[in-house]
């Protein structure tokens, strides 16, 4: 008995211990990147353009990027969804879907760069522009989306949908009235997964969407990115207090729309 008492405590402990650790790991990066790169910070460097040394123009295309792939992406991958839950009835037809979007999960973000430039870029005449770098990301993300908003219709109760199809409902009627609204938490939280995707990739977006400094003027424009313009800030070793400084607004800007969507999902959920 005391053996087991031991053991368990022993793992209470490893598990707090894990927890700890994952969490100092992240104050500590945090903490890191904001102090180097907080003195950089002020009104011109954030909304001056990108010749005045500011990050303006990459801002812009960072939304932009976010905007069009979440808009390609998440009707798809509710729909995708939907019919893995709600019609996909032989376990062999989920299973080769799964295994998919678990390969597509699984492919380095530079192989999907590539993809992108031959098939967006080259192929298709898109050049380097936003809508190359949107298509991309949508591929990169549509797997995230796609597993969390099937385990968000999943979590439904079976009861909701019999009752509904019991009153006379058609089955289109009962996912569209019914189970989505109930899922809506779970597809916000597909979403905000998705949109973190989305601003924190580099090799896709700099392959497919182009480097060019300057905010876009349509969805066919090339653009940079945050994070493209971070990386092409270290790499040519330009400024590095620059890029910690870009990287603290990447930061802020992640947490505020991360923020956003959660507040969002709680109000929903007691709605």
């Amino acid at each position: 008995m005391k053996e087991k008492k031991l053991k368990y405590r022993i793992l209470n402990s490893l598990v707090y211990l894990s927890a700890i650790l994952t969490v100092a790991v992240l104050v500590w990066i945090l903490f890191y990147v904001v102090r180097k790169g907080i003195g950089r910070i002020d009104f011109q460097f954030i909304f001056g353009d990108a010749k005045e040394g500011g990050i303006w123009p990459m801002i812009i295309t960072t939304f932009w990027a976010i905007f069009a792939s979440l808009a390609l992406a998440t009707p798809i991958g509710i729909m995708a969804a939907i019919y893995m839950v709600e019609y996909a009835r032989p376990v062999r037809v989920v299973r080769v879907i799964r295994f998919a979007t678990e390969s597509l999960a699984g492919i380095p973000s530079i192989i999907y760069g590539l993809f992108g430039m031959i098939f967006f870029v080259t192929k298709l005449g898109l050049k380097f522009s936003i809508l190359s770098g949107a298509l991309t990301l949508t591929i990169m993300v549509l797997p995230t989306v796609i597993r969390t908003t099937e385990e968000a219709l999943k979590a439904v109760p079976r009861s909701f949908r019999e009752a509904s199809l019991a009153l006379g409902a058609t089955k289109i009627r009962t996912i569209v009235q019914i189970v989505l609204p109930s899922a809506i938490p779970g597809i916000l939280t597909a979403v905000i997964l998705g949109m973190g995707r989305i601003v924190g990739e580099t090799a896709a977006v700099y392959l497919t969407a182009g480097t060019v400094p300057k905010a876009p003027g349509s969805i066919m424009d090339s653009g940079r990115t945050l994070s493209v313009h971070l990386y092409m800030l270290a790499k040519e070793g330009l400024s590095f207090e620059d890029a910690y400084a870009t990287a603290t607004i990447l930061i802020v800007l992640v947490a505020l729309m991360n923020l956003l969507a959660k507040t969002a999902v709680q109000r929903l959920k007691k709605g």
